[in-house]
């Protein structure tokens, strides 16, 4: 059970990190952003190039897969995404699920239509045990890496300059650009910057998750359910749902698997029945 449990930390973990790019997008930017899956998808292909085609070294690859992802999505912002951040969150959901099923199309010509998993070094294969704990070694990784990354994620977005500006041009972008903020870049670096952090769990998941050009698909659902069940009113609800999200996945899969991913499902219902507004939103806590 300990090491079910450990197991499900990770994976939580790392679905934290897959969609915590569209849980400020979407509950910091109020933009629905259904091709989130696809700046992962992105990464983790940059990182099995980079590692099972050119040899570069697994960690090196990391801070790669991160800019490539975030530059791609910088470049989508600009040119694409400006266009319809005002628009209704109908047309949101049609333009980026388009987006998806473009960046399948595109990924499934370019890689092939075959499932591919990361080469990682051969210290971080296996498993150790602890007081009868099975503890992974490369799971162990992903959780002090996605661990480090949401302590810097949530200080950036509550106790800097930059975090500051992002809300002041969500809250009122006319108020924000009248103090000489330009909301226009500040929407770019965040959109960028969540892709960045798209990509990076990409690159983490491709060993553990595999990659196919469908991966947009498989896990849109899974990012949706990060958000939704955590609220969108800051960056620890969907951590602490991505917690409870990976542990119930895991074990409902380690228990009955011949229901698959019945549990997680049933879960989110549960959730959204008993809290619409999510399970930590602020809404929640009055």
């Amino acid at each position: 059970m300990l090491t079910i449990l450990f197991d499900g930390i990770a994976y939580g973990m790392l679905l934290f990190v897959l969609a915590s790019g569209l849980a400020v997008t979407l509950g910091l930017m109020n933009f629905i952003n259904l091709a989130h899956g696809s700046f992962a998808m992105a990464g983790g292909y940059v990182t099995v190039i980079l590692v099972n085609r050119l040899g570069v070294p697994f960690f090196a690859s990391l801070p790669i897969a991160f800019l490539a992802s975030a530059v791609i999505g910088f470049v989508f912002e600009r040119a694409l995404y400006v266009h319809v951040y005002k628009k209704p969150h109908l047309d949101q959901v049609l333009f980026s699920i388009g987006l998806v099923f473009m960046s399948v199309a595109a990924a499934d010509y370019v890689m092939g239509s075959g499932q591919i998993f990361v080469q990682i070094p051969k210290f971080l294969q296996g498993q150790f045990e602890i007081y009868g704990i099975g503890i992974g070694r490369y799971r162990l990784l992903i959780i002090v890496i996605c661990g480090l990354l949401t302590v810097a994620l949530q200080f950036i977005l509550a106790n800097t300059r930059f975090g500051s500006r992002l809300r002041a041009a969500v809250d009122d972008s006319r108020v924000a650009r009248g103090l000489g903020i330009n909301v226009n870049w500040v929407f770019a670096l965040t959109f960028a910057f969540g892709s960045g952090l798209a990509g990076l769990g990409g690159a983490l998941g491709a060993e553990i998750l595999g990659l196919d050009p469908t991966f947009p698909l498989k896990f849109m659902i899974y990012f949706l359910i990060v958000v939704t069940v955590g609220g969108t009113s800051s960056i620890t609800g969907p951590f602490l749902a991505s917690l409870l999200l990976g542990i119930g996945d895991v074990a409902g899969k380690y228990y009955v698997p011949t229901l698959g991913s019945f549990v997680i499902y049933t879960i989110m219902i549960v959730v959204l029945i008993w809290r619409p507004q999510g399970l930590f939103s602020r809404a929640a806590s009055r």
